[in-house]
């Protein structure tokens, strides 16, 4: 497969910036637009081509029952892959810089140059590249720590394709992009999306073991669970859940701050609020419906108060519902991780009323979850816990 990109979003982006009222907005969404997307796609779209001649076997490789990590954003994903990716001799995962360069022979140049500089130059790039990460993600650190070479969510390595939820953050007009429903797509669309993730997914396990089992975590998958076991049917699900009273303002709270950047003004926030809030019930019920509609399908769930008062447990069960067989290397790797993260903070600071939300309306559109995983509508955040995505 040819380096996908969605040509019906792209001039649906473009129809809508050109609208965009806020003149700070409207500047930077054309810019991107009209000359970042063409250069960046078309270098990425050569590159993927050469894959299939320098790298021939990625015509026969193919991804063996995935691990793929969904619930709510907020709910403890994020710590979970990072305890899980230290199991490294079993896992492969795609790091933030690997997911901007999908093609292989990107990768492989991106690490060919690291070494160089490692071996001849000192580290000095690698100081330049540190400093530009701390000037760019270090203002998120308290409420989500991000860098080159975290681990970070699947769904980025489309975003030069059109096709990734990350661009919400950029362009907030939900109700006009659907980057989530992907379960209400045509079948013709839904197989268009996930060959293309398939393929970035057998370049990565070229690059670290085709012996591996690929691990995503994507807070974003949570609403096309039933189209990523159509896609791959030997898949392994796994469902983070928290306490909706911490990760509906949570996040909230993390995506208005990147909007008012942009200068959208309160009204037009508050209604794309809504629409982000009606999905955050739909985050809550889909993964957990479809792995009941699909007892074939292995799965796990994993509690955020168990994950942060006890990971090591926590992990060794997930291991166990999944099937997997835990080394003792990496349980003694899991204890020290476990120590380590019990110890973070945070200071993202958060609450339903700031956005209007009521305690009731939560408690009833999801009683049964509350109910089924004894959620208090009164808990908030303990002292020392990670708010991590």
């Amino acid at each position: 497969m040819f380096f996908f990109f969605d040509f019906a979003n792209y001039f649906k982006m473009i129809r809508l910036a050109w609208n965009e009222k806020v003149p700070k907005a409207r500047r930077w969404y054309l810019a991107v637009l009209f000359v970042g997307v063409p250069i960046v796609s078309t270098f990425h779209a050569i590159c993927f081509a050469l894959d299939w001649l320098f790298f021939p076997e990625l015509r026969k490789l193919e991804v063996k029952a995935p691990i793929f990590m969904v619930g709510h954003a907020r709910s403890g994903t994020t710590l979970t892959h990072r305890l899980l990716s230290q199991d490294s001799g079993r896992f492969s995962s795609l790091m933030l810089y690997e997911m901007y360069f999908p093609s292989l022979l990107q990768k492989k140049f991106i690490r060919w140059v690291a070494q160089i500089d490692r071996d001849k130059w000192r580290g000095l790039l690698a100081g330049q590249v540190a400093a530009w990460e701390e000037w760019r993600y270090g203002r998120m650190s308290g409420a989500h720590a991000m860098g080159l070479t975290f681990f970070e969510e699947d769904d980025i390595s489309l975003y030069w394709s059109m096709a990734a939820g990350f661009w919400i953050t950029k362009m907030p007009y939900m109700g006009d992009l659907d980057f989530y429903w992907m379960n209400r797509w045509s079948p013709k669309k839904r197989r268009r999306y996930n060959a293309m993730y398939r393929e970035i997914v057998k370049r990565q396990l070229i690059l670290n073991g085709t012996d591996k089992i690929h691990l995503s975590k994507n807070p974003m998958y949570s609403g096309r669970v039933e189209s990523l076991i159509e896609a791959f049917p030997d898949c392994r699900i796994v469902v983070n859940v928290r306490n909706p009273h911490e990760t509906i303002p949570s996040l909230l709270k993390l995506m208005r701050g990147g909007w008012k950047a942009l200068g959208w003004d309160e009204e037009k926030q508050r209604k794309t609020l809504e629409i982000l809030t009606e999905q955050s019930f739909h985050d809550y019920r889909h993964p957990i419906d479809t792995l009941e509609a699909h007892p074939e399908t292995p799965g796990a769930i994993v509690d955020y108060r168990d994950l942060t008062s006890d990971p090591a447990a926590t992990i060794e069960k997930l291991y166990a519902d999944l099937d997997l067989e835990m080394t003792e290397d990496y349980r003694a790797e899991l204890a020290k991780q476990g120590k380590r993260e019990r110890k973070h903070t945070t200071d993202h600071e958060y609450s339903l009323e700031e956005f209007g939300l009521e305690a009731d309306e939560i408690r009833t559109r999801l009683g049964d979850l509350f109910d089924r995983f004894g959620w208090d509508e009164n808990e908030s955040p303990e002292d020392g816990e990670s708010a991590s995505a």
